[in-house]
C-alpha cells in the first residue's frame, strides 16, 4: 500500500504500534508535531486521518472504516493475525508450546520471516516510536536465540558456530545468545574459539557495566574447561536437520486387545520384507498397522502412505510423502520422457532402510503391487507393511489376517469407549452379548458404545437382538462385514436429519478437511455445521484429529452410497471442487509472496481434494491456479497429467501445459510447442499473463539446455514485466538472466542482475526467488574470492530451502558451503557438507546434485594429495557427463572443470602428454560453450603440461588476460596449481626472461585470444 505523505505515514505507525487500542487526539498530535504543532492541531489531524482513510480505500476498497474514532480516540480496528507482529506473537508462542524440536524450528522460522528490516525504519528516530521499536526488537532478539537452542537440539552446531558469530558481535552483552554461540562452537569442534567468547564478553561486562556474566554462563565457562561429557553434541544431521524421518500421526485413543498381535506383526516384518494385514472394514487393521510402526526404528524413517480416496498415481502418492521430488533429476530430452516416478522412487531410496505402511491399498490394489513389487527388488533396505481387504498377491508377501477382538478385549474396548460409563455386575452378561452380536469388531463396538449413555447396556443388547435377527444366516450368525453395515445403519438411522445432510456431503473430501472446507461444502438452510460435526465425532462417526475432520473409509464409502441415493452427488461435488478451487486461487499469489510457507504447507494437506477438483468442471480454472504449487514442490507429472486431462484452448492453460511438457519429456519439436502454445495469445490483451508464460517457458528451455530459446523468451517477459510494473516478474526475470549471464561469463552482468533480482524479492518476501538469486550471487562471490559474503548467501539459501522443503536446494546449498569450507582451507568440513549433500541428492535420486557433491569430494581429495581417490571420482564423473553430452548433443559445464581435473592430476604424477590430452579437449569443450573461465582453466592446465617454460609462461599470461577481461582474476586460495606451475618456469628461465614470455601471452588483443567469442554484455 502506497501512503504518500510522511505525516500520514507517522500516523499510521503511532496507530498500528498501540495495537488495537485507541490513542486520544492530543496525543497523536504530540507524536506528530512534537514540539511545534500545527496552528489548528485538531483540523490538521483530521486532514492527516482522511488522507490515511482515502490511502487505505484505494489499496482495498472497504479499508477506509479500518481507522475508527472512539471516545477514547482514534484506533486501527485490525484483527492482530492480519498484522505481521500479530502473526509474530502468535507463531512464537505456539513454538514454545510445541514440543518437538523440528517443529519448533519451523514455527520459529516462520516467524522470522515475518521480519522485512528494523522495525518501523522511517520513524527510528522518534520520541513516540521508541518503546514499541525496543519491544519488538527484544522479541526479535528472543526468537532468534530460541531458534538458536532449538537449533543445537538438532545437531546444527557446525552451522551455527559460523552463523552466530555476526550476531553475537552486534549483541555482545546478550548472556543468552553468547551461550548458544559458546555452546555451538564447543561442539563444533572450536573449543578455543569458545573460551575467547567467553573470556571477550567477561572484559566487556566488567569495563561497561561492572559485572561478572551469570552463573549459568560461567557454570558454561567451566564445563567448557573440563570439556564436560555432557556437554557433547547432538549428532550432526546425516542431511538435514529439518528433514523429517516420519509422518505418522499421534494415536487419538489407546489400542485395546491388541498386544499380541503387535508383536506377532512386528516378529513378521523382522523376518519378511512385505507383511499385508487382511480382514473386513472395521476390523481394525489400520490401528494395528500403527502402532506396529510406531514402535519400530529405521534409520531413514517409517512412513504412513494413505491411499483411500486417492486419485493420483500411487508413486505420486508416496514420493509427495516421502518428500521426493518428481521434477528431473537427469535432464529431460525433447521426445524422451525421463525414468518412471516408479524408477525415481527406487533410486531414490536404493541405499535407505525404512518402512513404508501402505494403507487402504484395496482401492488401488494392482498399482500398489507393482510398485511394491519393483522397490522390494531394487531397496534391500526397505519393508512394507500393508493394509488391505484382499491381498497384493506378488512374491514374498506374508498375508496375516487381523481377527476379531476377543471376547474379554472386545468388553474392555466397549466400556473404554462408553465415555462415563461405569458397569455394574448386572450388565456384564449384556456387555458380553452386545460384543458376540458385533463379532468381536472394533469399529461396530465403537459405533454401539456411543448409544450406552442414551439407552443403557441392557435396552442396547435387546434392541442389537431384534436388529440382528434378520441377518442371521444358516451356521447361525451374521458375516463380518453384514455386521459392520447393519450398526453403521443402525447409527444412520438414528441421527436427525441435519446430522445425515452433514455426514453424507463430508464423505466427498479426500484424506479430509478442515472446518471451513466442511461449513461451505455441508452448508445448508439452518444447518450449524460445526455443532452437527461436534455430535458426529461424539457419536465416532466423524474423526477429529490434527485440526481435520474425517470419516473412516467404511463410514465413507457408506455416506456416499447415501449422497447417490439422494440424488446430492453432483451438487455437493460441485460444491466441493468450487471450495478447492477457489482455495487454490487464493493461494497462488501468495505462494510469491512472504505467506509463501505457511500456503504450501496449507496446500499440501490438501492435495487429495485439489486433485478431486481437478476432474470436474472447474478443471480449468483449478489447473491454472494450481500449476505454480505443483511447479514449487517437484510434482511435474501430476502438473502435466493433470493440465493434459482439463484439455483447454485457454492460453494461460496451454502455456502451464507447454512447460510441464518440456519438463517431463512429452513431445519432440519442444520450440514449436512453446511457439504454438504462445501464439494463443494473440489478439487477447492479457500482457500480464502471456509475460509469466514467457518467463516460465523460458525456465523450462534453460531446464534442458536451449539456452538460446530460453535467453530470448526471459528478455521478452522481461520488457514486459517491467512496462506492467510487476515487480515479482521483474524479480523472477533478472533471476534467470543473471543465471545466463553468468553462463557466458559475463559476471558484472551477473552481479547487477542478480542484485537487483535479490533486493526485489526480499521486499516482496517470496523465499523461493531469493533461494534462486542467491544462488548465483553465492557463486559469483566464490569465483571472484569473496569467501565471506558466499558463505553468507549460501547459508541464507540453506535455510530457506530447508525451511520450503526443497531438498535438492538443500543438497546444492549444502555443497556449495562444502566448496567454500574447501576454498578457506577447512577439509574436515568441506568433506562433512559434501557428504550431506551427496546423501540427500542420493535420497532424491539427482544426480546432478549427486555429482556437484562428487566432484566436490574430489576437488578435497587432490588438494589433501590423495590423487588416486581424486581420480577415481573425478573419472566417475566424467562418465556420467559423457553421456548427457551423447544425449544432449553438447558437453556440459561439468565437463571442462572435470577434464582440467583429471590433466592436474596426470600433470603431478609426471604424464605431460596424457595431461596435454585432457587440456586439449578441456579446452575444445570450454569454445563450445563460451565461458572464458573454462578457457581460461584450460590454459592454464595446458601451461603446466608444457615441456618449454617458454609456452608455460606465455600461457598462463594469456589466462590471466582472459580471466581479467571478464572482471575475474583467479582469486588467492586458488591460484595453487598456477603458482606451482609458474615457479617451476620461472626457475627454469628465471625471473626476467620469463617475465618476458608472460608478457608476451598478456598483451594478446582480443581478437589473438584463444576463445571464439568475448562475452557478451546485457543490457
Amino acid at each position: 500500500m502506497r501512503v504518500p505523505e510522511l505525516k500520514v505515514r507517522a500516523l499510521l505507525a503511532d496507530l498500528l504500534m498501540h495495537q488495537g487500542r485507541p490513542v486520544s487526539a492530543d496525543r497523536l498530535v504530540d507524536d506528530l508535531w512534537g514540539e511545534e504543532p500545527p496552528g489548528n492541531p485538531s483540523n490538521t489531524l483530521q486532514t492527516k486521518v482522511s488522507q490515511l482513510r482515502r490511502a487505505l480505500e484505494k489499496a482495498e476498497p472497504g479499508s477506509r472504516d479500518l481507522v475508527a474514532l472512539r471516545p477514547a480516540g482514534y484506533l486501527m480496528e485490525i484483527a492482530p493475525d492480519a498484522l505481521d507482529v500479530g502473526r509474530f506473537a502468535a507463531l512464537t508462542a505456539q513454538a514454545r508450546s510445541t514440543e518437538d524440536a523440528q517443529a519448533r524450528a519451523g514455527l520459529l522460522a516462520d516467524a522470522l520471516v515475518l521480519w522485512r528490516g528494523p522495525a518501523f525504519a522511517d520513524f527510528r528516530d522518534e520520541e513516540f516510536s521508541q518503546a514499541a521499536i525496543a519491544l519488538l526488537e527484544e522479541q526479535r532478539l528472543t526468537c532468534l536465540e530460541e531458534q538458536a537452542e532449538v537449533r543445537l537440539e538438532l545437531g546444527e552446531h557446525g552451522m551455527l558456530a559460523d552463523e552466530l558469530g555476526d550476531l553475537v558481535a552486534q549483541h555482545p552483552l546478550r548472556e543468552r545468545l553468547r551461550a548458544a554461540h559458546l555452546r555451538a562452537l564447543y561442539r563444533a569442534g572450536r573449543q578455543n574459539e569458545a573460551l575467547a567468547s567467553f573470556s571477550d564478553l567477561r572484559e566487556q561486562l566488567a569495563g561497561e557495566l561492572g559485572l561478572e556474566p551469570c552463573p549459568d554462563l560461567a557454570a558454561l565457562h567451566q564445563a567448557i574447561l573440563e570439556q564436560d561429557p555432557a556437554l557433547a553434541p547432538v549428532p550432526a544431521p546425516a542431511t538435514s536437520a529439518a528433514r523429517p524421518r516420519t509422518n505418522l500421526p499421534a494415536p487419538v485413543t489407546s489400542l485395546i486387545g491388541r498386544e499380541g498381535s503387535v508383536a506377532r506383526v512386528r516378529k513378521l516384518l523382522d523376518e519378511a520384507r512385505l507383511v499385508t494385514l487382511t480382514g473386513p472394514g472395521g476390523v481394525g487393521k489400520t490401528r494395528l498397522a500403527l502402532e506396529t510402526a510406531g514402535q519400530m526404528s529405521f534409520s531413514d524413517g517409517v512412513w504412513l502412505v494413505e491411499l483411500a480416496g486417492q486419485t493420483l498415481d500411487v508413486a505420486e502418492v508416496v514420493a509427495a510423502v516421502l518428500g521426493i521430488r518428481d521434477d528431473t533429476a537427469t535432464g529431460s530430452r525433447p521426445g524422451v520422457a525421463p525414468a518412471s516416478l516408479g524408477e525415481r522412487l527406487a533410486d531414490a531410496l536404493g541405499g535407505q532402510e525404512l518402512l513404508l505402511v501402505l494403507d487402504n491399498c484395496e482401492h488401488v490394489i494392482d498399482a500398489v503391487a507393482e510398485l511394491a513389487e519393483l522397490l522390494l527388488q531394487r531397496v534391500p533396505g526397505l519393508r512394507i507393511l500393508a493394509t488391505s481387504q484382499e491381498a497384493l498377491a506378488i512374491t514374498g508377501e506374508y498375508l496375516e489376517v487381523v481377527p476379531s477382538l476377543p471376547e474379554a478385549a472386545a468388553a474392555e474396548l466397549f466400556i473404554a469407549r462408553a465415555s462415563g460409563f461405569t458397569p455394574d455386575a448386572e450388565d456384564s452378561l449384556a456387555i458380553a452379548s452386545i460384543c458376540r452380536r458385533l463379532d468381536g469388531l472394533p469399529l461396530a463396538l465403537e459405533l454401539a458404545a456411543t448409544k450406552v449413555r442414551a439407552l443403557g447396556v441392557q435396552k442396547l443388547s435387546s434392541r442389537l437382538d431384534d436388529r440382528f435377527k434378520v441377518l442371521t444366516g444358516k451356521r447361525g450368525g451374521p458375516d463380518r462385514q453384514q455386521t459392520l453395515r447393519a450398526v453403521i445403519d443402525w447409527s444412520w438411522e438414528l441421527l436427525t436429519e441435519p446430522e445425515h445432510i452433514v455426514l453424507r456431503r463430508l464423505a466427498v473430501h479426500a484424506g479430509g478437511c478442515t472446518l471451513e472446507a466442511a461449513e461451505q461444502v455441508c452448508a445448508g438452510p439452518d444447518l450449524d455445521v460445526l455443532d452437527l460435526l461436534t455430535r458426529l465425532v461424539d457419536r465416532s462417526l466423524v474423526v477429529f484429529a490434527g485440526g481435520r475432520y474425517r470419516l473412516l473409509e467404511s463410514v465413507a464409502a457408506y455416506c456416499r452410497e447415501r449422497l447417490q441415493e439422494v440424488g446430492e452427488f453432483d451438487l455437493i461435488q460441485l460444491r466441493h471442487a468450487t471450495f478447492y478451487t477457489e482455495l487454490a486461487e487464493e493461494a497462488e499469489p501468495h505462494l510469491r509472496g512472504r505467506d509463501q510457507r505457511r500456503w504450501l504447507r496449507l496446500l499440501d494437506a490438501e492435495a487429495a481434494n485439489l486433485q478431486g477438483a481437478a476432474q470436474t468442471e472447474l478443471a480449468v480454472r483449478l489447473v491454472n491456479a494450481a500449476s505454480w504449487y505443483w511447479f514449487l514442490r517437484g510434482r511435474h507429472r501430476e502438473a502435466h497429467r493433470s493440465l493434459t486431462l482439463a484439455g483447454s484452448e485457454d492460453p494461460v492453460t496451454r502455456a502451464w501445459h507447454a512447460g510441464f511438457a518440456i519438463l517431463v519429456g512429452d513431445g519432440t519439436d519442444l520450440g514449436q510447442h512453446s511457439r504454438t502454445a504462445l501464439s494463443a495469445f494473440d489478439g487477447v490483451g492479457a500482457p500480464e499473463h502471456r509475460a509469466r508464460a514467457e518467463w516460465f517457458l523460458g525456465l523450462a528451455h534453460l531446464h534442458f539446455g536451449d539456452v538460446a530459446t530460453g535467453a530470448d523468451l526471459i528478455g521478452k517477459a522481461l520488457t514486459t514485466f517491467r512496462a506492467l510494473d510487476d515487480r515479482w516478474g521483474v524479480a523472477a526475470a533478472l533471476a534467470g538472466r543473471a543465471k545466463l549471464a553468468m553462463f557466458r561469463g559475463d559476471l558484472p552482468a551477473a552481479e547487477r542482475d542478480g542484485t537487483q533480482s535479490i533486493a526485489l524479492f526480499e521486499d516482496i518476501g517470496d523465499r523461493w526467488g531469493l533461494l534462486q538469486a542467491s544462488d548465483m550471487l553465492g557463486y559469483l562471490a566464490e569465483v571472484t574470492g569473496d569467501y565471506d559474503r558466499a558463505s553468507r548467501l549460501h547459508r541464507e539459501g540453506l535455510r530457506i530451502a530447508e525451511e520450503l522443503h526443497l531438498w535438492t536446494d538443500v543438497s546444492y546449498r549444502l555443497s556449495s558451503l562444502g566448496r567454500i569450507t574447501l576454498l578457506t582451507g577447512d577439509f574436515a568440513r568441506s568433506k562433512e557438507f559434501h557428504e550431506r549433500g551427496m546423501r540427500l541428492a542420493a535420497e532424491q535420486s539427482n544426480q546432478f546434485a549427486e555429482e556437484f557433491a562428487r566432484v566436490g569430494l574430489a576437488l578435497g581429495a587432490r588438494r589433501q594429495g590423495d590423487l588416486d581417490l581424486a581420480e577415481t571420482q573425478l573419472r566417475d564423473s566424467l562418465a556420467w557427463n559423457r553421456r548427457l553430452e551423447a544425449d544432449f548433443g553438447v558437453p556440459f559445464y561439468g565437463v571442462t572443470l572435470l577434464l582440467a581435473e583429471l590433466g592436474f592430476i596426470a600433470e603431478l604424477r609426471g604424464d605431460l602428454p596424457r595431461a596435454r590430452s585432457l587440456h586439449q579437449e578441456g579446452l575444445a569443450a570450454a569454445r563450445k560453450i563460451d565461458d572464458p573461465r573454462a578457457i581460461a582453466l584450460a590454459l592454464e592446465g595446458m601451461a603446466g603440461a608444457q615441456t618449454a617454460a617458454a609456452e608455460t609462461a606465455r600461457l598462463l599470461g594469456m589466462a590471466t588476460t582472459l580471466r581479467e577481461s571478464i572482471g575475474a582474476p583467479l582469486p588467492p586460495a586458488e591460484r595453487g596449481d598456477t603458482d606451482r606451475i609458474s615457479a617451476r618456469a620461472r626457475s627454469i628461465l628465471g625471473e626476467n626472461a620469463y617475465a618476458v614470455h608472460y608478457t608476451e601471452g598478456a598483451d594478446l588483443g582480443p581478437a589473438e585470444l584463444p576463445f571464439s567469442a568475448m562475452p557478451t554484455r546485457a543490457g
